[in-house]
């Protein structure tokens, strides 16, 4: 596996991101399709309404799978790195800092870790700046 590092620690999941997010939307897009034709022609109206709405709903489903992942990713790595800071410096994360920073943090190797956390609670730092400061990249090929 190619060592991780700034330019391709995303990571996409083909079949969630690539073909279900396609499938939905094209098939979302072909429903209302079909819906302006029924109420055009006056005909399986209520057919193309309910498939409409059948398509919203497989739509927000959708996205609130992605979300609920993410949360409970977040809610664990939140509990790693501040388990990982009380164990370097034994004191307790900076409540000041936000889930995104956290989440950036994880990728900063013990060395940087404890001073970086301490600079992005001072400064604020956007995760993404948080990410380009690092020096010594920990992997994380777990998340998604």
């Amino acid at each position: 596996m190619k060592s991780q590092d700034y330019k391709n620690h995303i990571r996409m999941h083909p079949v969630y991101h690539y073909v279900l997010s396609l499938l939905v939307l094209v098939t979302l897009a072909a429903a209302i399709t079909n819906m302006v034709l029924a109420f055009n022609m006056g005909t399986n109206i209520l057919q193309a309404v309910i498939l409409v709405l059948m398509m919203i709903m497989i739509v927000i489903i959708a996205a609130l799978v992605r979300m609920y992942a993410l949360k409970a990713q977040d809610r664990a790595i939140r509990a790693e790195e501040s388990l990982r800071y009380y164990v370097l410096t034994g004191e307790l994360l900076d409540p000041a800092l936000s889930m995104g920073q956290i989440v950036a943090l994880r990728f900063a190797g013990d060395s940087e870790f404890t001073d970086l956390c301490k600079e992005a609670a001072v400064k604020g730092l956007k995760p993404d700046d948080i990410k380009k400061a690092i020096k010594n990249w920990k992997a994380d090929y777990n998340r998604i």
